[in-house]
């Protein structure tokens, strides 16, 4: 088990982590602004949810089998670009938005939370932070490693679904504020588009990492 020293350091840590800027937090941000509170919860719940398949995937070895393979990391990028790039192709098609005054129906939240889960899913450095980042905080004197990584990997998903609820509940008001302006749904649809074609672009130059430097490397919320 871990102690309550470690999982207080940890907790800063991941504080601090979720407080840079990056693509989580702009997917969580443009999904709030486009489709209020509700969609901003649900972009918060689809990533805390891929976390969670990072944290099993970390403490299971699969991590390690996927970065032993150079090609993966180009796999999983290229494949993440195409995606984002389909998802600002559907913003503009779709409208990207509810209709001012109306709750987020079940169907959309339920893609909402699809589309941010495999966006963080297919992210090869959320991949690889997971790998390098929670076992700095594992005491193998103190019990099976395996279990302290779903451990802290559980706890590190909880504050992340309570930070982006939070970072989306914000951008969601933003959101409802711009609902009551003419021209607001071409300018939330636009955003939309925006950020995920500037997510899309930014995993394309992505260098491909060597494990030991991704210690250092862009956080959750930044990776």
């Amino acid at each position: 088990m871990i102690s309550p020293a470690t999982f207080a350091i940890f907790l800063l840590a991941v504080l601090a982590l979720f407080l840079s800027p990056g693509p989580n937090m702009a997917f969580v941000l443009s999904h709030g602004v486009a489709h209020g509170p509700r969609g901003g919860f649900a972009a918060a719940l689809g990533i805390s949810s891929a976390d969670l398949v990072h944290t099993l995937f970390a403490a299971t070895g699969v991590t390690a089998l996927v970065a032993a393979w150079p090609p993966s990391f180009d796999l999983l990028r290229y494949a993440g670009a195409l995606y984002l790039l389909w998802l600002a192709v559907q913003a503009v098609r779709s409208g990207g938005r509810l209709p001012a005054g109306t709750k987020a129906q079940p169907s959309a939240f339920a893609r909402i939370v699809r589309m941010a889960f495999l966006n963080n899913l297919v992210n090869p450095k959320a991949l690889l932070f997971f790998m390098v980042f929670l076992p700095q905080f594992v005491d193998p004197a103190r019990g099976s490693v395996p279990l302290q990584l779903v451990q802290l990997g559980v706890m590190l998903s909880a504050a992340a679904l309570a930070f982006n609820t939070l970072l989306g509940a914000c951008s969601g008001q933003v959101g409802r504020w711009l609902q009551r302006r003419p021209g607001a749904e071409k300018l939330q649809r636009g955003l939309l588009a925006l950020v995920m074609v500037g997510l899309a672009i930014r995993l394309l130059l992505l260098d491909r990492p060597s494990v030991p430097s991704t210690l250092s490397a862009t956080p959750v919320q930044g990776s």
